[in-house]
C-alpha cells in the first residue's frame, strides 16, 4: 500500500477517533494497518428490524483525491436495494470532494433503513430448515455422487425464545486464522444436538464485534436423529455464493454429525476467485480435525483410498 500524506494521514486518524468515539461498539477496526473497518447500521437503536454491515478500506489518497473503497453486507439485500445505496453513497462522495465523508455515509445509510422500516410491517423473513431423509454416507464417499446443494436464504434472529434459553449453550471453538491478500478466514465450531442450539451458538458468535462485521459468516450444520435414522443439516452462505452448500458438502463426505462450523470472511479489497472456497474448506476441516469430529487429511486420503480398492475388489467379485 502506498505511503499517505502527513496530512492526509492525520485525517483519516481524526477522523477514525471521531467515528469510534461516536458509534461505540458498533464501529469495529478489522485492521488498522490496512486501513479496514466495518460498522453495523441498523434503523433505530432499541429494537431494530433492519440492520447491515459497512466495510469500509481507506487509500491512502482517502480524503483529499480518492473515496473509501466499500461493501455493504446484508442478507436481505437485493440487487436493486444495493444499486439504490450505492448511488446515494457516490452522490455524497461528488458532493463532499476532499471532504471526510463516512458519517455522511452511515447516516444515509441509517436513513435508507428507518425509510424501509416506516414502510413494511415486519423484517426480513426467516426460512424453514429442511430435513434430509435419503442420504447414506456410511457407504459412499465419493463426491461425484454428492452433488452441491444451494442453501436457503436465512436470515438469523438472535432475539432468544424462553424455549431457546433452556437449551443449554454448549462450548465453542475457534480455529487458527488463514489470510491471503488481505482477506482472512477462520473457523469457529461447536458441538449441536437440536436447531435451537444452532440459534442459540451464532446469536452468542455475534455478541463478538468483530465476527459480527465479517463479510460473510457463513456456516453449515448436520444433526444426527438417531431414532429415524436421519440428519437435519441446513447451510447459509451469508452472502458468498455457493460457500455454504460447499461447507455442507464437505461435512457430508467426512461423515460428521452432531456439530455446527462457522466461517468468518473478512474481506481485504481484493478478489480471490476459487481460492476463497480452498480457504473456507480449509479452516473448516483443520477446526474439524483438532476437535477430533474426523481424521486428519492424511489419514483421510489412506481412508478414501482404502475404499475405492475395497469398492474395485467386490467389482472384479
Amino acid at each position: 500500500m502506498a505511503a499517505s500524506d502527513p496530512e492526509t494521514a492525520q485525517r483519516q486518524t481524526e477522523e477514525i477517533e471521531a467515528l469510534s468515539a461516536i458509534y461505540g461498539d458498533e464501529w469495529c477496526t478489522i485492521d488498522e494497518d490496512a486501513k479496514v473497518f466495518c460498522i453495523q447500521i441498523s434503523d433505530c437503536l432499541e429494537k431494530p428490524k433492519w440492520r447491515l454491515c459497512l466495510q469500509v478500506i481507506l487509500p491512502p489518497e482517502y480524503p483529499t483525491t480518492a473515496p473509501p473503497i466499500y461493501q455493504i453486507n446484508a442478507p436481505w439485500l437485493s440487487g436493486q436495494e444495493y444499486a439504490e445505496l450505492a448511488n446515494y453513497l457516490e452522490e455524497l462522495y461528488v458532493q463532499n470532494l476532499g471532504e471526510s465523508i463516512l458519517y455522511l455515509w452511515v447516516e444515509k445509510i441509517r436513513e435508507f433503513l428507518i425509510e424501509k422500516s416506516q414502510s413494511s410491517d415486519s423484517g426480513p423473513d426467516v426460512k424453514k430448515i429442511t430435513e434430509e431423509t435419503d442420504l447414506d454416507y456410511e457407504e459412499n464417499f465419493s463426491l461425484e455422487y454428492q452433488p452441491l446443494r444451494e442453501c436457503a436464504a436465512v436470515t438469523l434472529k438472535f432475539d432468544l425464545s424462553e424455549s431457546q434459553e433452556d437449551e443449554e449453550l454448549p462450548p465453542i471453538y475457534h480455529g487458527n486464522p488463514i489470510t491471503d491478500r488481505r482477506s482472512t478466514f477462520q473457523a469457529h465450531l461447536a458441538p449441536v444436538v437440536s436447531p435451537k442450539q444452532v440459534k442459540n451458538v451464532l446469536a452468542e458468535l455475534y455478541k463478538n464485534k468483530k465476527i459480527a462485521s465479517a463479510t460473510h459468516n457463513i456456516y453449515a450444520y448436520r444433526i444426527h436423529c438417531e431414532d429415524k435414522q436421519t440428519f437435519l443439516q441446513d447451510c447459509e452462505d451469508d452472502g458468498e455464493t455457493a460457500a455454504g452448500g460447499r461447507l455442507l458438502h464437505l461435512m457430508q463426505i467426512l461423515d460428521v454429525r452432531n456439530v455446527l462450523v462457522v466461517v468468518s470472511r473478512w474481506y481485504g479489497g481484493i478478489l480471490l476467485g476459487p481460492d476463497r472456497f480452498k480457504h473456507i474448506n480449509n479452516c473448516a476441516r483443520n477446526i474439524l480435525v483438532e476437535q477430533n469430529y474426523t481424521k486428519s487429511p492424511e489419514n483421510l486420503s489412506k481412508q478414501l483410498g482404502k475404499n475405492k480398492r475395497i469398492r474395485k475388489d467386490k467389482k472384479k467379485m
